[in-house]
């Protein structure tokens, strides 16, 4: 019986996890179709970017102040980690994005950002010798071409330049975000976690766009304030905490595999909320990318193989890897 139940053991905490994962890939979907309203309206995407991460900080740290201060608390030496993960893994992911679907088409840019994962692979195998299941491999494949049709890049049409770095960009600071989250999940809770690079992603705003510059005109109606709520809670504090949630219990390459659920789901919310047309091989993209996380979820993670190395002290010591 003992036996029966430490092998459920596992299993449950990897069903958990994938559960959080595709929530917070559903919420961050969802959050598209309610920022777009904001976007739409004149407000820029940088400041949208700077308003998620302030209100969340600014809710998050208050929350802690008022009920567990002891969770605002980290080791000294674990701050210039934290402070990677905000600055790498949350402000600039969002605004190379931004910069991304400015001068490509929002298709190719989601293309190339969701190539985070087979990166993410790439580098958790070359640099820390992490053993991945061959079918992750083919899964995380899977998701990226179905992810193409989804976003229907097939109508890509000719690439900035500057436009094609961006996403890149945004591609490698994601996986940097996944891989940074999951080592500090180890050391602190979820909301520690996110309450100090959120801190660290809004000084970092504060100091490329300053907040008195900020365009407040945009967002006085009550219709634009309620929005811009639902952007901070449904679209940022909820979906984050969840991710990290996730990578307390499974590894970050199938984390990151079950997140690109998203562009899928926000196909699925912008045909439910705004009326968009989905064409044919957008809807055979999203039957792929699901294909793909039923696959990762169907085979159990190896997690001594798949996450990181026992032997190598989390944070501590030195930034997160990139």
């Amino acid at each position: 019986m003992s036996a029966v139940a430490a092998t459920a053991r596992p299993a449950s905490r990897a069903r958990r996890g994938y559960a959080l994962a595709a929530l917070a890939a559903a919420l961050w979907a969802l959050n598209a179709s309610i920022a777009r309203s904001l976007l739409d309206d004149g407000l820029p995407a940088l400041r949208l970017t700077q308003l998620r991460s302030t209100g969340a900080f600014v809710v998050l740290a208050a929350v802690l102040a008022a009920t567990r201060r002891d969770l605002l608390r980290v080791r000294r030496e674990d701050v210039p980690a934290l402070a990677f993960v905000g600055v790498a893994g949350l402000a600039l992911v969002q605004g190379a994005y931004f910069i991304a679907i400015d001068r490509l088409q929002i298709g190719a840019a989601l293309t190339i950002e969701y190539l985070a994962p087979l990166v993410l692979l790439v580098w958790l195998r070359t640099v820390h010798g992490r053993r991945l299941r061959p079918e992750l491999w083919a899964a995380v494949l899977m998701s990226a071409v179905g992810c193409f049709f989804v976003v229907g890049a097939y109508h890509a049409g000719s690439l900035d330049g500057l436009g094609v770095a961006a996403a890149f960009a945004s591609t490698l600071t994601y996986a940097i975000y996944m891989v940074g989250s999951e080592r500090a999940g180890r050391r602190h809770q979820p909301v520690t976690t996110l309450v100090w690079a959120f801190g660290f992603a809004t000084l970092f705003w504060a100091i490329v766009l300053p907040p008195w510059s900020f365009p407040f005109d945009r967002i006085e109606s009550a219709t634009h304030a309620l929005l811009a709520i639902a952007v901070v809670t449904v679209g940022t504090l909820l979906p984050f905490t969840c991710i990290v949630a996730a990578l307390r219990l499974i590894p970050a390459p199938r984390a990151a595999a079950i997140a690109t659920l998203e562009p899928a789901l926000a196909a699925l919310f912008a045909w439910l909320l705004h009326g968009e047309v989905l064409a044919a091989p957008q809807v055979a993209g999203g039957a792929v990318v699901l294909a793909a996380v039923i696959w990762v979820q169907a085979r159990g993670p190896d997690l001594a193989a798949e996450a990181a190395p026992p032997g190598r002290r989390p944070l501590a010591g030195g930034p997160a890897p990139h």
